[in-house]
Parts: C-alpha cells; sequence; structure tokens
C-alpha cells in the first residue's frame, strides 16, 4: 500500500497538473503569469518545484511577491502581489513607473496612472537617495492632493520641492518628518481654499513648526 500511494503521488496520473489558478494580478494577466511560471502539464504535484516556479514569476518587472502552493489533486496555485506605481519618471513617450521602494518596473508611453506623480531626479533607483526622499514626501500625501501635483523635483535629497496644478511651489526641504509636512500642508491648502488665507505663490513647509507662505 504505500508504494502504491508513492506511485500516485509521485509518478501517477492521478495527481497530476491539470490547471495553473492564478491569483492577485491586477495589470498583468493571468496568462502571462502562467506563460512565466512554465508549469508543465501533466506532472504529479509534488514533483513540481515550487521554489523554481517562484523565481521564475518574481523575475517579471510587475510582481513585489509571489508564492506557489500545491491545490490538491490536479492544482498549481501562484499568488502574485504586483507593485504599485506612485511616481512617473522620464520624458513623455519614454518613462518609468516607480514603486514606493523607488524600483523601476513598467513603462508608460501615454497617461502615467491617476494619481500617479512625476518626480524629476537625476538617476532614478532604489540606491538613490534623492530617489527615496522624494518618494517619501509623495508618499505623505492623500491620493486627491496627489493629483493636485505637477511634479516633485528632488535634485538633492535635501531640497524636495513640489509644484501645484495651480502653480504654487512647496518647499519640502529634506523627508524628515515627511508625515507632519504632509499634514501641514493639506491644512494649509484647505484654508486658503475657504478663504481663510489669501493664496500664496510659494508655501514653505521645510520647517513644519515655522510654515512660511509667501
Amino acid at each position: 500500500m504505500v508504494a502504491a500511494v508513492g506511485w500516485l503521488l509521485w509518478l501517477g496520473p492521478v495527481f497530476a497538473v491539470r490547471t495553473v489558478q492564478v491569483d492577485g494580478t491586477t495589470t498583468l494577466s493571468a496568462d502571462q503569469v502562467r506563460e512565466a511560471a512554465q508549469v508543465p502539464r501533466g506532472v504529479p504535484l509534488l514533483r513540481v518545484d515550487l521554489g523554481s516556479v517562484e523565481d521564475r514569476v518574481a523575475r517579471l518587472p510587475q510582481i513585489r511577491d509571489v508564492q506557489a502552493a500545491r491545490g490538491w489533486p490536479d492544482r498549481i496555485v501562484v499568488t502574485v502581489a504586483e507593485r504599485v506605481p506612485v511616481a512617473v519618471v522620464g520624458e513623455r513617450g519614454r518613462r518609468s513607473l516607480l514603486d514606493a521602494g523607488g524600483v523601476l518596473f513598467d513603462t508608460v508611453t501615454g497617461d502615467a496612472p491617476r494619481g500617479v506623480v512625476p518626480l524629476d531626479v537625476a538617476d532614478p533607483g532604489p540606491e538613490d537617495p534623492a530617489t527615496t526622499a522624494g518618494l517619501a514626501a509623495i508618499r505623505t500625501l492623500p491620493a486627491g492632493l496627489r493629483e493636485e501635483v505637477v511634479e516633485v523635483a528632488a535634485p538633492d535629497p535635501h531640497d524636495i520641492s513640489l509644484t501645484m496644478a495651480g502653480g504654487t511651489v512647496v518647499r519640502w526641504g529634506s523627508e524628515e518628518r515627511s508625515e507632519t509636512k504632509g499634514t501641514v500642508l493639506v491644512a494649509l491648502l484647505d484654508r486658503i481654499r475657504d478663504g481663510e488665507l489669501d493664496p500664496a505663490l510659494v508655501i514653505d513647509v521645510s520647517a513644519p513648526d515655522a510654515v512660511v507662505l509667501r
């Protein structure tokens, strides 16, 4: 009996791969993930190297995380988490999307997805201090406010600035206390919209305890 069970699991066709189930995709299609996974049909589930499946799928630049598992009796289940775009860099026609960690993972030829902020840095990437500083500022902004940002420029990690759709320039300074700066900026813009404060050409929140409007 032990030998028979072993044969069924390791060599037999009963517990063989008939389906590759893909969960978690948003921009990628399930077929794109299946093609990358390269799981052979008809192979017994126990003989599928799940680690190799995960490694192959992880090579897709859009994939942030992947897990493969056996779904008895006849499935391999591939669950993915895709990278979420936060910023876009480069010139129109050859721009790249960046996730929150600064990883460039996809290109766009037209408009960037809604809420994705143009970021101007000299050397975009996860190891670039200016990139990570600019992204830190972007991440603190609520989704509605991100849509009003024309560009975030970070020529230096200590010299971040935001240009708003109305032309107002926000001097952000470094990424330090970005959460506080974001909260202060939202409150100031709300007061300007309500008429409590006059519109400003420059809002300096680099020292969030001593904001300057001019």
